[in-house]
């Protein structure tokens, strides 16, 4: 019985020993976002892991997440104007943050906030963590799984594009990691989405869109202009 409980501690010792050297760095990223103009508009620090250490295979298996290209919001922005309908932006507030992962992830304290009492512990991970490599394909599945439940069809081409439909009115979302752009043939619907995204994700409302991808956006009556 006593050599049973020396294995068991033994175990329990490697098994923290295996955690903590597997354990990912963390640390802090200070950006500045401008607009259009190149004005600084927002000062942003992030906490992110240190996802180059991760080893294919070991930490992560699956990592696709589809990205929208430039012409399919090119096409988007087409048929908008030809349907004559506006075309609206929406932010997701630290967008990664909401995707769960199924691999098991420890990363270290972030810089400055060490617990001092426990400055050797570390972090499970449930949800993902910028930085990581599976966590673009987390928040898609989040997201995109959310809008299917809510009604929508995801593009048989374009993975990134939704659409909604509602007896002659329809709506479409196109998404770019954590930016949406959405426009409907009925404002209601628009109206409606809005309060979808608020009720489940901390968004930022940006209203009519004007720059997105490296395009900006000039919406018009008599149609939409980029450059």
């Amino acid at each position: 019985m006593e050599s049973l409980e020396i294995k068991m501690e033994d175990y329990f010792e490697d098994l923290l020993l295996f955690i903590l050297s597997s354990a990912i760095g963390t640390k802090w990223i200070f950006r500045n976002k401008k607009d259009e103009r190149d004005i600084v508009i927002r000062n942003k620090a992030r906490l992110v892991a240190q996802g180059y250490t991760q080893e294919e295979g070991i930490d992560y298996e699956e990592l696709f997440a589809p990205v929208a290209r430039v012409e399919a919001i090119r096409l988007f922005l087409a048929y908008a104007s030809y349907m004559k309908f506006k075309v609206y932006q929406m932010d997701v507030k630290s967008a990664f943050l909401y995707g769960t992962i199924d691999e098991e992830v420890y990363v270290c304290q972030p810089p400055g906030f060490e617990n001092p009492s426990y400055p050797d512990r570390v972090y499970k991970l449930k949800k993902a963590l910028y930085g990581l490599h599976q966590a673009p394909r987390a928040w898609y599945d989040t997201l995109s799984t959310y809008l299917l439940v809510d009604g929508f069809e995801r593009g048989i081409i374009d993975k990134t594009f939704f659409i909604k439909r509602s007896k002659k009115n329809i709506l479409l979302v196109q998404i770019y990691v954590d930016d949406i752009i959405f426009g409907s043939t009925k404002d209601q619907m628009c109206r409606n989405f809005e309060k979808l995204m608020h009720k489940s994700f901390k968004m930022s409302s940006m209203g009519e869109l004007t720059f997105f991808l490296g395009l900006q956006v000039k919406q018009k009556k008599d149609g939409i202009f980029i450059s």
